[in-house]
């Protein structure tokens, strides 16, 4: 008995024996998941080897949590590569910019040994013009997507670089950056020098426009099929409309002069255009999207001037939507409109609104009438992130009941009514979690008292497939918190906000989740060092505490703006790379005693 081969060890050898190199490699290439593409590395050392030369791509979900040297040694072939920098928070102005992830060592060590690299995607990190020009001089003649996401540091020099080099660039990638801008000619040169490009995004950016750039680019790129960009009139867009024939996404533009529909009359949209997102457009404006409205997959009318009603009204005559973005001004009048209508609808995002108090009474909100409306309406809902200013528990276990295919759900419970109808949410977020199976990333964010630690201990019970979650003023105590962490045996990225832990209860909650490799936390009950943090301390485990800001002293964020952030933050994940070199004196890393 003490020598048979336990039976998972005798299957992985025979799946590792027998097999011809060649056909592992093209079993290999079928295999895309990331996840299953590390459990097949693990089988033998054949298997293990195979996958490093057949990786096309990888995504590091932290630029500090390896490094680039093992990742050339790891995987040599790699055809694209991305790399995630700063924490999430980074977005709400909690996170400055000098805290780091810059994305210099990642392009000068790798650009040019990567030779078969193709696509490279930073999100969230501090890019330069010189980094651009590195990588341009290895990769720019084989480059076919550059996708920045929300980065900041480099200016149209580089862009104009980009441009001129890549002659191959399918897809160049710049929403949301901050971008010093030295002149537009890398617009112009872009069209003079592509001719391959499908995709072109610098929307939400303050990049300036040229029109008939825009036309040229049309005229030499008949594969564009996507255009967002930063503000520009519509009006002024009429000649590349009609020379982008194949389009099917645009969003951005601008209604320059609200209420003078005559002004835009003569804009035809390309008829394939099945994507929009329109700037500043007001109930005017709106008969320039009715014609083909029917049609439409995606609708974006987050950055519009539209009421409670030109919403209803809109959106009643757009029945194949598979994706709406809004702002909450949509109201739950407006939820009800896109259950009746809108059945194909897969994703829906409702951001928050203006913070006028009298302004949102005169609108409405979003509250636990228009969420069960959506939830019993469009049942093949795979994606909901909502603010709301009210919720019940039988809202959530309506969406748990009649959406079964979600997979990502966010709720922010807004503090704008004194009163909230119906708290804790113990109840329905036992039944969302108990419903939706298929769940991945959860995120839940409420007002002190909207989860007890009955509800937290909930949360631990039901969620074990779910791999991110971000939650805020949730539970009571730390004996919550553990109760929670012991059911996370999947979870991966986990981060919280206005919380009533210790820092020994979070430090024992992170040993008690075994999948978790990344943690953030903001607004806790911390200790003048952050040393209790230290009792979490293992392998690999890299522990950096920012004490709270004094008084009179601001970090800056992306924008020039001063952090709004106060609080003492943790940050605790898994790096093979050591301790990161680059710490703002800000930030103490935390290293256990010898």
């Amino acid at each position: 008995m003490g020598g048979e081969v336990p039976e998972p060890r005798r299957l992985s050898r025979a799946l590792s024996f027998g097999v011809p190199d060649e056909a592992l490699h093209l079993v290999m290439g079928y295999v895309d998941a990331p996840r299953d593409r590390e459990a097949a590395s693990l089988v033998c050392r054949r298997w293990h080897r195979i996958d490093a030369l057949t990786r096309k791509h990888v995504t590091v979900a932290f630029c500090y949590a390896a490094d680039p040297s093992r990742l050339l040694a790891r995987f040599p072939r790699l055809e694209s590569l991305a790399l995630k920098g700063r924490p999430r928070a980074a977005m709400y102005g909690l996170i400055s910019d000098d805290w780091g992830a810059y994305a210099a060592p990642w392009v000068a060590r790798l650009a040019a040994p990567l030779e078969c690299l193709k696509a490279l995607h930073l999100r969230r990190m501090t890019v330069t013009d010189d980094d651009v020009a590195t990588l341009i001089r290895s990769r720019g003649h084989m480059l076919q997507e550059l996708k920045l996401d929300k980065c900041s540091g480099f200016s149209t020099d580089a862009l104009r670089l980009v441009a001129r080099s890549c002659r191959s660039l399918r897809t160049l990638f710049l929403e949301e950056c901050v971008i010093t801008d030295e002149g537009g000619e890398w617009l112009h040169e872009l069209a003079v020098n592509n001719s391959v490009l499908v995709t072109l995004n610098f929307y939400m950016t303050e990049l300036k426009v040229v029109p008939a750039d825009l036309e040229l680019l049309a005229k030499n790129c008949k594969s564009l099929l996507s255009l967002k960009i930063s503000e520009c009139d519509l009006s002024d867009l009429i000649g590349f409309f009609e020379a982008a024939n194949a389009l099917q996404d645009f969003a951005g533009g601008s209604f320059n002069e609200v209420g003078e529909l005559t002004k835009y009359e003569k804009v035809k949209f390309p008829p394939r255009v099945c994507f929009l997102g329109l700037t500043f457009m007001g109930k005017n404006e709106m008969p320039v999207i009715f014609p083909f409205s029917a049609s439409l997959k995606k609708l974006d009318l987050q950055y519009t001037f539209l009421s409670t009603e030109d919403h209803c009204q809109l959106i009643s005559k757009c029945p194949n939507l598979f994706v709406l973005e809004v702002r909450n001004v949509i109201g739950d009048r407006g939820l009800e409109v896109v259950g009746d209508t809108c059945k194909k609808l897969r994703r829906l995002r409702i951001e928050r609104g203006d913070d006028d108090p009298g302004l949102q009474e005169e609108q409405g909100g979003v509250s636990q009438l228009g969420l069960t409306a959506v939830a019993v309406g469009c049942r093949d809902l795979e994606y909901i992130a909502a603010y709301v200013s009210d919720i019940t528990n039988g809202a959530l276990e309506s969406i748990g009941t009649f959406c079964k295919n979600l997979y990502d759900f966010r709720l922010v419970l807004l503090d704008r009514q004194k009163q909230v109808t119906d708290l804790p949410l113990d109840n329905g977020v036992r039944a969302l979690l108990r419903s939706c199976t298929k769940l991945r990333r959860f995120a839940l964010y409420l007002r002190p008292g909207g989860l007890s630690d009955i509800g937290l201990d909930y949360i631990g019970q039901y969620s074990g497939n779910i791999q991110y979650m971000l939650l805020g003023n949730v539970g009571e105590s730390d004996h919550g918190l553990i109760r929670f962490a012991i059911g996370c045996i999947n979870l991966r990225k986990l981060e919280l906000r206005s919380c009533c832990f210790s820092e020994q209860a979070l430090s024992l909650a992170v040993l008690h989740m075994p999948s978790l490799r990344y943690i953030w936390v903001q607004g806790y009950k911390a200790s003048p060092a952050g040393l209790e943090l230290l009792l979490m301390a293992r392998r690999f485990w890299n522990i950096e505490f920012t004490p709270p800001s004094p008084e009179g002293l601001f970090r800056m964020t992306l924008e020039g703006e001063p952090c709004v952030d106060k609080q003492a933050q943790v940050l605790a994940y898994y790096s093979l790379a050591g301790q990161r070199q680059d710490c703002p004196d800000w930030v103490t890393p935390l290293h256990p005693a010898a």
